[in-house]
This record gives structure tokens, sequence and C-alpha cells, in this order.
């Protein structure tokens, strides 16, 4: 099996749930504490060993570019006023040259789309995609140590109330080996109660490069966009596909409360801002 070296990161989206704040700002660059959301993402996958970052944009998305760029002007300011930490945080967090390549979704036809934009980038090779929406803590560890075992195509899981699951893609249980398990069937946004499991797609995949060739003659589907999950289902036909019960949790960034309770968790994992962070919370708690 060939390692897991690319990630595909689409970040074309244009954030109109956080309308007016993502007007003139990507809904990427949010920050969740003092990083932005797409940042956060980017260090899960390095964390997984993950070498190539390939962000598939749109227009007005260009900040996303400077970010993972060197900012000489900010170095040299913060190298002449002494800030040294901030320096050193900064070449933490910097991707080396050559590890982050961006092309365009033209048009906003979809996630499977938007993957299909990658395919010069990813070449033949199996490859991740991360949705930036999606905040988790080592879901893209557990993905690779799942592909290490399985090979094939890796989709994460996570579990939902049953009355939840028709605003997700779910998927059908097969054979389960631990915790991972064989997916024999996906469905997009199932009508309530029609739900084959309550095991929902939580926004990390391994997909081998052959999704390629399905993407180019996906037909339009919910919503009348190229869904990655029908996509998915045509390749499942010849390839196998597991299952990984992500243990951690996710926050959805994409929304509101997502997006706040993210930033609470995040704050409160910080040693230098659990303590005052908790008496505020409380305090304000309680002129509710």
């Amino acid at each position: 099996m060939k390692r897991i070296r690319k990630a595909v990161l689409p970040v074309a989206g244009l954030g109109t749930r956080f309308l007016p704040a993502t007007k003139a700002v990507p809904k990427e660059m949010l920050c969740v504490v003092d990083r932005p959301v797409v940042q956060h993402v980017v260090d899960e996958a390095r964390a997984a060993g993950i070498e190539h970052f390939i962000f598939v944009t749109g227009r007005n998305k260009a900040v996303i570019e400077d970010h993972f760029d060197l900012a000489y002007e900010l170095n040299r300011t913060l190298e002449a006023r002494g800030k040294t930490q901030e320096l050193e945080r900064l070449a933490r967090d910097q991707p080396a040259a050559g590890q982050t390549s961006f092309t365009r979704q033209q048009e906003p036809l979809g996630l499977g789309h938007a993957v299909w934009c990658a395919r010069e980038l990813v070449g033949d090779e199996p490859f991740a995609v991360l949705l930036p929406d999606m905040l988790s803590r080592g879901s893209m560890e557990q993905m690779i140590a799942a592909y290490d075992r399985h090979g094939g195509n890796i989709v994460a899981v996570e579990e939902v109330p049953a009355d939840q699951t028709h605003q997700y893609g779910i998927v059908a249980v097969g054979a389960e080996f631990g915790p991972t398990f064989e997916i024999t069937g996906m469905v997009e946004k199932p009508p309530q109660g029609t739900a084959p499991s309550n095991y929902i797609i939580s926004g990390r995949y391994i997909l081998q490069p052959e999704i390629f060739d399905r993407l180019a003659t996906q037909e339009r589907g919910a919503g009348n966009e190229i869904q990655l999950t029908d996509a998915m289902i045509r390749l499942m036909r010849d390839q196998a596909f597991f299952g990984m019960k992500y243990q951690g949790k996710t926050y959805d960034t994409g929304s509101k409360i997502g997006f706040l309770m993210a930033n609470v968790a995040y704050a409160l994992e910080r040693n230098e801002l659990r303590d005052t962070f908790c008496q505020e919370l409380k305090l304000l708690l309680r002129q509710r």
C-alpha cells in the first residue's frame, strides 16, 4: 500500500451561515481562540504525518494562501522588537517550501467537484480529504491507523441520535472489526426514520485515486451539486470501504453553535486561559 502523504482541503465555500462576518473574511480564517479554523485542521493533518496540503480555493480566498506563506515584514518587525516567542511560534506553523499547493474551483458545484479539482495535484496515489469546517483532535491519526490495517477507502464516522440522521450522510454497517467496520452502503440525508444506521460521515476521508474517474462522470445529486458521497457509492462497487469510529469529539464550526462550542472547548485546553476563562464563564452564566 502507498503511504498517505497528501491531503485535500476544500476551502472554496462562501460561508453564508456566518454573514456578515464572512463577507470579506473567508470562513476558514475565523479564529478558534487564536488560530484560524483552517490552521487547526492543518495541525491535525501534520500530526498524522501528512506532508503535502492541497487547498481547493475560490474567489476572495487569497488570504488563506497568504496565511501559509512567509510574512517578511512581520518577521522583521518581530525580530527588531525582540519577540522571539512569537517568531518561533510562526516558524513552527509554517509549512516547508513546496508543501502547499492551491487550485481554484471556479464554480460552486459541490464537494465532489471540489475534490475533483485537485486531481492533477494528487496524482495516482491515495489521499486524505479533510473538511475544514469540522474540527477534531487526532481523527486523522486514527484514520491513518485504520488505513494501515485495512487499506482501501476509509471514512470517519460518529454516532448521532436517531432523530438527527436526516441531516447528514449516513453509512450502513457490515462486518465489524473493533473500532472499524465494513461499509455496505451510503445515503445522503435520508428521510427521517429511513437511515440504515446512526453513524454519520464526519468530514474525514482516505480515498483511492480511482475516485477521480467516478467524479469525472458523476451526475449532480442533492442540492443540484456533484456529491462526493454519490461518487463513493459508485466506487464501492469495485473497492472496499471501511468506517472508522472516531474516538473523540468533532465540532462543526460551519454552524454558529458548533463554532462557539469549539472556542469554549479549545480555550479550556489552554493552561494559560483555563482558570480565568472558567471564572468568567461562571460569572456570565450566573447573570443569565
